[in-house]
This record gives structure tokens, sequence and C-alpha cells, in this order.
């Protein structure tokens, strides 16, 4: 019996898989899926959906994939991430969600080091628009040839993980 993924699970998989490409841009070596961690001042054990690692974990970033469709997330949302990443000793966060922030939550996340990161709801490991850090990500399976003039610059992300700069064309 094949049972299809939530959608909610489905956009943590491809979050986790798309933050573990662009680790390096947020100062990580790699970012791991679904775990518990547990706070240091309260004793709290928390689920997180991701944690995005320095190398020999001397710095970790707590990840929440909130794929809400219907409203950007509020402060109190983004609060609670703050009080995690306090609790934890982490040193910051990331929330990926399709419509970003609200103001006041915008305010939080810039107090408490909290990166914004928007994902498309529909994206898959191949499809995508990726919003972060200034920067537009864009992933587009082609299955046909490309026609264009001018400069190109193009980077292929391989279904396996593996990342080719192709350069400018």
């Amino acid at each position: 019996m094949n049972i299809e993924p939530k959608s909610w699970e489905s956009f943590e998989e491809v979050a986790v898989y798309l933050l573990d490409q662009i680790a390096h841009e947020f100062g990580l070596q790699n970012f791991e899926g679904k775990q518990a961690i547990v706070g240091k001042r309260s004793g709290t054990k928390w689920e997180i959906d991701a944690k995005g690692v320095s190398e020999n974990d001397e710095v970790f970033f707590i990840v929440e994939c909130r794929r809400y469709t219907t409203s950007r997330q509020n402060p109190e949302k983004v609060g609670g991430l703050a009080y995690k990443i306090i609790d934890t000793g982490a040193k910051g966060g990331i929330v990926v969600s399709p419509l970003g922030l609200q103001e006041g939550a915008a305010k939080v996340a810039k107090a408490e080091n909290i990166y914004n990161v928007i994902l498309d709801e529909n994206s898959t490991r191949t499809e995508y628009v990726l919003k972060f850090l200034d920067s537009v990500r864009y992933g587009k399976l082609i299955e046909s040839k490309i026609s264009f003039t001018g400069t190109l610059r193009a980077t292929v992300i391989r279904a396996d993980g593996r990342v080719e700069e192709i350069g400018e064309l």
C-alpha cells in the first residue's frame, strides 16, 4: 500500500533538503531532519522540524517549517521559536513558510536572529521557488531544449543532491 505524505510532511522534507543545499549561505555545514532537543533552562523536550549545524556541531540553528497558505507568521509563533532558541542555546532560527512574516513577527525575528525563508507551498526537490537572505533560487525540472540569447549563469542541483556550477554560458 502506497500512502502519500500529507502536504505539510512533504513541505518539511523539501524544505530540509533545500536548506541542506544552501547551508553554507547561513554559515552552516548541513541541515538534519526532524528531531528532539532538550532545553538547557527548562528541561523541556522540544520537537523541531530540522536543525542546521556548523562544523563540529559547535553552533546550531532551529528550523520550523509552517505551510500556512492563508496568513503570514504572527509574532506569537515567531516568539515561540525565539524561546526555543533561548532555552536550547541555539545561535538562531529559521522559519520556512510560503507567505513570510507579519510586521510584528519580523521585528521579533530580527531581535532574536531568526531568518525568514519563503518556500512555495507546492515545492518539490526539483521544482521550487526559494527566497532567503535577499536571494532567490528556482528549481525547474527541464526535459526539453533551452534557447536563449545573452549571458546565463547556471547552477544545477541534481536529484541526488550533487551541485554543479555551470558558470556563464
